[in-house]
Order: C-alpha cells, then structure tokens, then sequence
C-alpha cells in the first residue's frame, strides 16, 4: 500500500480505524424514516419528506467512527434522530433523546468507551447534549378509609385512573412518593397507628415492591419530590414532634441517613420537582399553617425558608407539568371545623409560587398530585368530610379541569408519583 495514514487511531483490537477521509460512503441517498447504521461508513441524509432515526450498532470498540450529513439541507425542518442502541452518547444513556436539526449539519462520531459512548468530533453543534426523557405515568397508593390500606392505582399517559390494585407492603397512610432513577418510584415512610420507616419500590412497570427496611428517622405527615433528573428526597414530617430533616435517595433507590434540615420543622406539606432539576417543599402546619417554601438544588441541599404567598394551609398536593413548572393545590385549614380549600398555587421555573388561582373541582385535603404524559399533571382522591375518589386533571399550562369521577377505593393520605419512560 503506498501514501500514509494520517490522524488513524487502534480499536481495541489493533485494527487500525478510518479516517473521515477513507470512510466507505453509502452511495445511496438515505431518504427514508430509519437507517440502520455501520462503523466504518459514512452516510448522505436526505430528510426533505421526513425525520430519520439512525440507529447505531450496538456493540462498538475505540476508534469505530461514523459521519453523517445533511444531504438537501433540510435537517432543520426534519431533524436527525440518533438512537444510540444500548450503549451511551456523550455519556448519556439511549434512553435520553438525542437530534440534530441545523440546516447543511454534518456529524462525525467515534466511539470512546463504555463510559462516554460515541462522541461527536465535529458537528455544527458539539455543545448540544441529549434532552432527558420524560416519565409518562403516575401511580397513586396507600392512605386511608378510615383503615389503613395497602392498594394503588396506576395512571396511564393519558390521565386516565386504572382500578385497585392489590398492593404489596405495610398497609399505611400519611405517606409519601417520589419518583426515582428517571422513571421508577419509591414509597416511604408512614404511620399504622405508629410511625415507620420502611419504603417500596415501584418498577418502571409499576409493580410496588415489598416493604425494605428504611433508614432514617419514622415519621408521618412528609413529602418527598424527586430531583436532579434521577434521584429523590424524603424530607420534614412528624416524629412525635415536627421535624427539620431529610433524606436523600439515591438513583439506585437506596435511602440515606437523616442530614438535619434547613428550614421551619413542619408536617403535612407538600413537595414537588419543578425546573429541569431541583425541587420545591410548600406550605404546611407548625402550630399554626404557614406560607414558606424551602428550594432544593440539584445536588440535594435544601434552602432556608422563603416566604410566598397563596393561602396558608396544610394537607396540599403538589405536582409538576409543563416540563419545567409546578401546582400547588388543594388543603385545608381549622376555623373552630375544617375548612377545604379549592385553591392552586403555579410555581415557575424558577421556584416562585404565585397567588392564588380559585380552584376548580371538589375542595378537599389530604389529595395526592403526580404529573403524566410528560408535561401535565394529576390530582387524584382526599376528603372533606367524606373520603373522596375523583380526579382533576392540569393540562401542560397549568389549567386545572372539573372533577372526573374517580375510579378505585375512595382515601386519603396516600402517596403519588410519577414513573416511565413509555406512553
């Protein structure tokens, strides 16, 4: 052979790998919705008619290389889709969404290792990183009917309740959710006439695990959102006293010990995600109901207190929609009888609670709040004077609609949260 390689790098195998230059490229014009791509070959991408998902192989060794380029200029009307088969891109899993959609883009990748996956060496946009998926179902369980119970309700990705299903783990109430790495979800924490610290795992199809033996301090009348894309927080309660404390959970699902709380000790509040990342605990009850929230950051710290507006009350939901913002809503309060609030406080995306917006649907308490389909959100159960089952759908703007008749047992005081990727 004469010449010279030039920039050539080894595979894992010692097979020396090809340079852009030296690519074996396709000469077909890929024009249809899918492509199965190769190493080693490079391929024109025509998306004039339609979007193209390429598929990359699924197994790859250091060096495989592959390029990719916008043959009609048209990939900023029909993007590029990249399924990455199994193994990571820029050190995301294939379960996060990855496109490019510049017009006249090329894209040079090459596989580096099990730990960052392929890497783009030269596109238009190398900055650009996967959009994470969104969970799109929700799972009510737990509470009360006057006895504690151990039965969930799963919500599908289009709000719709399924029937009781017979739950697995201690028969519990004034318990709380989270959802947890990406689309799973864990229980946690309760009373059944004494305090517990016990969890249950939710897989990413729903099934609620039996009982582990928790970590932390037992206590009731909690909340817990996820935060950080994949982890979640367990945080504040009654022990026997008002508590100031939280627990981290791992992506794993794992619970951690107590860290001493930052903030008002309180119960019956409520909590949720909001952002891409972070979370928010609102309102609750001391001796009195209070109007204060506590901001969690991405890595799990939660903030000193934050006075908002909106009706001070406790025994809320929360929830979030939109992708990026939360509600909260619902409660009650105690005017010589208890008051039920029909009333939801927005929060933005950057952790701001508005006023109130005059609810609609049932007033009640002790509700639980998830959100499904990817950017809306559900309020489902509670009572107000009587055990409640029915529903009140947001909609991805924060517009909460009329009271669906529930299905399943009518309680309060259960858990909610959101889990799976799939539809």
């Amino acid at each position: 052979m004469s010449g010279k390689i030039v920039n050539n790098v080894f595979r894992a195998s010692g097979v020396i790998a090809a340079t852009p230059g030296g690519l074996d490229w396709s000469t077909a014009v890929v024009t249809g919705s899918t492509l199965t791509a190769t190493a080693g070959k490079g391929y024109f991408i025509n998306t004039t008619s339609n979007a193209c998902t390429v598929t990359l192989p699924s197994s790859a060794e250091i060096g495989d290389q592959i390029v990719f380029a916008d043959y009609a200029r048209t990939w900023s009307t029909y993007e590029l889709i990249i399924d990455s088969n199994g193994l990571n891109f820029q050190g995301d899993p294939d379960t996060y969404t990855v496109d490019y959609d510049t017009a006249g883009q090329s894209l040079n990748i090459v596989y580096s290792d099990a730990t960052k996956g392929w890497l783009p060496v030269s596109d238009d946009a190398v900055a650009d990183v996967g959009v994470a998926p969104v969970t799109q179902r929700a799972i009510f369980a737990y509470g009360t009917t006057g006895s504690n119970v151990s039965i969930s309700n799963l919500v599908n990705s289009s709000g719709v309740v399924a029937a009781d299903v017979t739950g697995v783990g201690t028969a519990r109430d004034s318990v709380s959710a989270a959802g947890y790495g990406g689309d799973k979800a864990i229980f946690g924490y309760g009373t059944t006439g004494s305090n517990v610290s016990l969890t249950n795992l939710v897989s990413n199809s729903g099934v609620v695990a039996t009982d582990t033996a928790g970590v932390g301090t037992a206590r009731a009348h909690l909340a817990a959102a996820t935060y950080g894309g994949d982890k979640g927080i367990f945080a504040y309660g009654n022990s026997g006293s008002n508590v100031s404390m939280s627990n981290l959970v791992s992506s794993s699902g794992v619970v951690a010990a107590d860290v001493t709380g930052v903030g008002t000790a309180r119960r019956y509040l409520s909590a949720t995600g909001y952002g891409t990342d972070k979370a928010i605990f609102g309102y609750g009850y001391t001796d009195t109901w209070v109007q204060i929230s506590n901001l969690v950051s991405n890595s799990g710290v939660v903030a000193s207190d934050t006075s908002i507006v909106g009706t001070a009350r406790a025994s809320l939901a929360a929830a979030k929609y939109g992708g990026d913002k939360a509600i909260f809503g619902y409660g009650s309060t105690y005017s010589g009888g208890d008051v039920f609030y029909s009333v939801t406080n927005l929060v933005n995306n950057l952790g701001v609670v508005a006023a109130d917006v005059s609810g609609v649907g049932t007033a009640r308490t002790g509700a639980g709040a998830a959100s499904y389909g990817g950017d809306k959100a559900i309020f489902a159960y509670g009572h107000n004077g009587s055990k409640l089952s029915l529903s009140n759908l947001v909609s991805n703007s924060g517009v909460v609609a009329s009271d669906v008749s529930g299905v399943g047992t009518a309680r309060n005081g259960l858990g909610s949260a959101e889990y799976s990727y799939t539809a």
